[in-house]
């Protein structure tokens, strides 16, 4: 029992630190940058420019006609969040790593959420890193969560693989005989 009250305290705790770090750093956003212009951080290589987005990363479905726009960007995504969500809490055979990454994944999403419900579909993006004419799009907290997280996965799981495969390997094959 000790055991499954750990994992349900670090899976919310994961989540919700996502979410609250996503909506201060927004809230700062929206105080502090709004019409201010590119400011830079760190050179050109990280600067900060509030937008709203209406789209999805990098504005991806911003043209969307309703009721399309609705289902994709607010319906979609909260049944998407319910639905990991009850995933990681019913996985028998979860790591802590990968109750890690997909907790990254849930609190980004509920960030993002949050946004277009209270911001008329909106989503606050300030963020932007590159070097020369390589750059990012303007993203938020919300979408670092939900990108370390899958990149996260893609890491462990592949790993996960390859130590499988090698202790398949590894092992001796069984005498016919």
């Amino acid at each position: 029992m000790k055991q499954k009250t750990a994992r349900l305290l670090l899976i919310l705790l994961v989540i919700f630190g996502n979410v609250l770090l996503d909506q201060v750093t927004k809230v700062l956003a929206r105080n502090h940058l709004q019409g201010k212009g590119v400011q830079r951080v760190v050179g050109s290589v990280f600067i900060m420019r509030y937008t709203e987005n209406s789209g999805a990363f990098l504005g991806l479905g911003a043209g969307l006609k309703q009721p399309w726009r609705k289902f994709v960007f607010s319906i979609f995504p909260v049944l998407l969040m319910a639905g990991l969500t009850v995933y990681i809490f019913r996985a028998k055979e979860m790591s802590r790593g990968e109750h890690i990454w997909y907790a990254c994944i849930i609190g980004g999403g509920i960030g993002n959420i949050i946004d277009r419900l209270a911001f008329n579909g909106m989503v606050t993006d300030f963020l932007n890193f590159g070097i020369g004419g390589l750059r990012t799009g303007i993203l938020n907290v919300a979408d670092i969560s939900i990108t370390a997280g899958v990149v996260g996965l893609i890491i462990l799981i592949g790993l996960q693989q390859r130590r499988e495969k090698l202790r398949k390997t590894a092992l001796p094959e069984k005498d016919s005989n």
